[in-house]
């Protein structure tokens, strides 16, 4: 029979499930983190994780939630659906992405291995996922598709759009590899810049 636990037992355990799985899913990523290492801190056994979060993939979605709706007010809502301004909006969502980089590191993390939502994806239920505007990256298609069909960003397929947009956000964590690092903030400025206006029709161009 799996061990019982009090309130107070469980409020412990699930807070240092999430420290924990923060810092590993953060450094080492999903797949390479093991259930040993993330029960280890807590005390408890393996089996007894299954108390507490059904998989893996189910305590790096709780993370993934207790930071989307801080993220999301930040990126979508006080950045990229700001201004009615195409190209402004965009601007700001770039900018608003790179905070985030720096402050948030699962929002990190996924920026650079989108797989490891793939892989919660398929493991936890499709109803439990964010969806609508609490996705990131379902917001950020969403406006690209209605941009686009507005005749705001140039005819390219929304998905490679918004890969391009993407990109722009392996800089900052590329940074080592510049000819002048020490130059960061000026190139991050030209890439939004080029990005931004290259992907916004022919009429908001800069002359």
């Amino acid at each position: 029979m799996p061990p019982t636990f009090t309130q107070k037992e469980r409020e412990r355990v699930t807070g240092i499930l999430l420290e924990t799985g923060l810092r590993l899913f953060t450094t080492q990523g999903l797949r390479k983190t093991s259930l040993a290492e993330l029960v280890a801190p807590a005390g408890i056994a393996k089996s007894s994780f299954y108390a507490f979060f059904d998989s893996k993939e189910a305590l790096y979605l709780t993370l993934m939630e207790r930071r989307s709706g801080e993220v999301r007010k930040r990126v979508i809502d006080d950045a990229l659906l700001s201004t009615p301004d195409t190209r402004e909006a965009l601007r700001r969502f770039l900018y608003a992405s790179v905070t985030e980089l720096s402050t948030e590191p699962l929002y990190r993390r996924l920026a650079t291995h989108p797989e490891e939502m793939a892989a919660v994806a398929r493991k936890v239920s499709v109803d439990a996922l964010p969806t609508g505007q609490g996705n990131l990256l379902t917001a950020l298609n969403d406006f690209v598709t209605a941009r686009r069909s507005e005749g705001e960003l140039v005819g390219a397929d929304p998905a490679a759009i918004v890969g391009a947009l993407q990109s722009v956000l392996l800089l900052p964590m590329n940074t080592e590899h510049l000819a002048a690092p020490g130059h960061y903030q000026q190139t991050l400025d030209l890439v939004i810049d080029l990005v931004v206006s290259g992907l916004t029709a022919t009429s908001g161009l800069r002359s």
